[in-house]
């Protein structure tokens, strides 16, 4: 039972980046629109986001696993309530992908970053009451999320 709530919760953190690889380039190449962008100084390379994705998708998914697997903590609506902040923190990122690359839309995605962010800064508050390892795992993610906004408003500014 724990290695399937292990799977599930890791099916779960990748559910966007899956979703979002239909919309989303594999390298600045991928995407003729993208591609056309001026990007701040400060933008990796195309092939660092697929690897910081992917780490940050296994980091929020073990995260996700401690708050399932966590029997003993204070407050019995916290769980229900980390949930259901994951779970629009699952939509919300996968909105990001669809209205910037899909949409070419960055000022859509930049107002879409900035609910997730709303929303991932009350979700490790809620992980917290629950599990402090889960906290710590999303730290990470919100330190990426906050470098994602200052990169989606410097296209909106240098175009």
């Amino acid at each position: 039972m724990t290695f399937l709530r292990f799977l599930f919760a890791m099916f779960l953190s990748f559910l966007p980046g899956l979703i979002g690889v239909v919309v989303t380039p594999i390298s600045t190449g991928g995407n003729l629109w993208y591609s056309t962008l001026n990007n701040s100084a400060l933008t990796p390379a195309g092939w660092v986001f697929s690897v910081v994705w992917i780490v940050l998708y296994f980091l929020i998914g073990l995260a996700l696993f401690f708050v399932m697997q966590q029997r003993h903590f204070d407050g019995k609506y916290e769980k229900k309530d980390a949930y259901v902040l994951f779970g629009i923190n699952l939509i919300l990122n996968t909105l990001w992908s669809f209205a910037f690359f899909g949409a070419e839309a960055p000022e859509a995605a930049l107002l879409i970053l900035a609910a997730l962010i709303i929303d991932v800064i009350f979700m490790m508050r809620a992980f917290f009451r629950i599990s402090r390892l889960a906290f710590w795992l999303i730290v990470p993610y919100i330190l990426w999320l906050m470098f994602a906004f200052y990169l989606n408003g410097m296209i909106i500014y240098l175009n």
